[in-house]
């Protein structure tokens, strides 16, 4: 009999004390502040970060120097106010040139390994496929890709390794039951935590999109906001919730929502959302209605064949594209209306393969929803947001406790500061 992780406890669960649950939410003492406050205004000066963050001048001055002492931030006397004296009145930056960030995406069929610097951009990405020979080996080979393209960074020190996937992740352990892949409490964090010697954080890769766009989207939301919903669409569909400035991540598991009814004749399908707009669905549309030829390709690049079919103007092509924009749009005005979130975004390829849909989607939103009308935002990294979620599950436990994440990386030669609500 196969054991989940909806059956078993955590707490029989095997940990490893390198595993860290995600931190997707935004600074709630004062290090995270201070640190959040450069990394946005960066070079800034003491007296602005105080301002920035509503902290004193004195608590900033002892986390700005807790933060130079560990590594973090550096000072830039050449930046300093003509006829300014003194160290305080020094700007300071983030000091990311020396370090890293690994992310790794893992999907159904392919997995992004990615570099991330402390600010919160992507340094490189690689793909590679998601092995397919069961858990033990599959995790086996990822590590050891994740090891040697860490091997190409000789000048720049790692800190954490976030992973984003899908399925039912156990955040305190890093276990993972991902039916599409036949792992079931696949010790996903720990192997990589055992092979890399590094704090490793796992997260479900939807919650890590939608904390990218808290932690480093465009639009950087307030601590105090309430609630934003975020929904994915590309091989499999999704959603998370932000409240409070806090990606909600409830404990047996995010929520799905493969099975909202959806009817579409022309995508085919069960009836079920999943099954009538992912990729493999439109893909199989595609290929019954003779656009693209039959055989078994990556899937994201014949969904880039058939965008490129219907910018040539081929009708079929585009029917289906709009046809999956409108299934889309109405399953996420059903969504809007049971939760009424404050912000409302869509991301995934889904979404940002054919942005030319996104229109489909806003008219479908205003005509199934019964509320009155809200502006949807798209994803501030396009069809980048899967690295994008990983990078930032990597980077989540450094923003929520630099000092404290730079001891847990390299031991305990970095001294501790008393930390103050924020």
């Amino acid at each position: 009999m196969r054991t989940s992780l909806t059956s078993v406890s955590h707490h029989r669960l095997r940990s490893h004390p390198r595993v860290v649950a995600p931190s997707l939410h935004l600074p709630d003492t004062a290090g995270a502040a201070v640190f959040a406050a450069v990394r946005q205004g960066g070079p800034i000066a003491r007296e602005a970060i105080a301002g920035a963050t509503s902290l004193s001048v004195a608590t900033v001055n002892r986390q700005v120097s807790a933060l130079l002492e560990a590594g973090l931030l550096l000072e830039r006397a050449d930046l300093a106010t003509s006829g300014a004296i003194g160290r305080p009145r020094r700007p300071v930056v983030v000091n990311h040139e020396p370090f890293l960030a690994l992310g790794l995406h893992i999907g159904a069929k392919t997995t992004s390994i990615v570099a991330t610097d402390l600010l919160g951009r992507t340094l490189d990405v690689v793909e590679i496929p998601t092995p397919a020979n069961g858990a033990a080996p599959a995790l086996a080979s990822l590590a050891a890709s994740a090891r040697r393209y860490l091997t190409r960074w000789g000048k720049r020190r790692p800190l954490w390794v976030g992973v984003a996937t899908g399925g039912a992740v156990d955040r305190a352990t890093g276990y993972v039951d991902h039916p599409r892949l036949g792992w079931t409490a696949a010790p996903v964090g720990p192997v990589l935590a055992e092979e890399l010697r590094l704090p490793v954080s796992v997260a479900s890769h939807v919650d890590a999109m939608a904390g990218a766009e808290l932690l480093l989207g465009v639009r950087r939301p307030v601590a105090d906001s309430s609630t934003s919903l975020y929904v994915y669409a590309r091989e499999t569909v999704g959603y998370a919730l932000v409240i409070g400035g806090r990606v909600h991540s409830p404990a047996s598991g995010p929520g799905t929502i493969a099975g909202l009814p959806v009817s579409s004749e022309l995508l085919g399908g069960s009836g079920q959302l999943e099954s009538t707009v992912s990729d493999e669905a439109v893909l199989a549309a595609a290929r019954r209605l003779r656009i693209l030829p039959g055989g078994t390709g990556a899937a994201s690049a014949a969904v880039t064949g058939l965008v490129r079919e219907a910018r040539a103007g081929d009708e079929r092509a585009r029917a289906l594209l709009t046809e999956r924009a409108r299934a889309l749009g109405e399953a996420v005005a059903l969504l809007r209306d049971v939760l009424n979130p404050d912000d409302l975004v869509v991301g995934g390829q889904g979404f940002t393969e054919y942005p030319e849909g996104i229109a489909e989607v806003e008219r479908a939103v205003a005509e199934r929803s019964v509320l009155s009308g809200r502006t949807i935002r798209v994803t501030a990294f396009g069809n980048r947001v899967q690295e994008a979620g990983a990078g930032t599950v990597s980077l989540g436990g450094l923003y929520a406790d630099p000092v404290g994440a730079m001891r847990r990386s390299r031991g305990p030669a970095v001294p501790a500061v008393p930390e103050v609500p924020a």
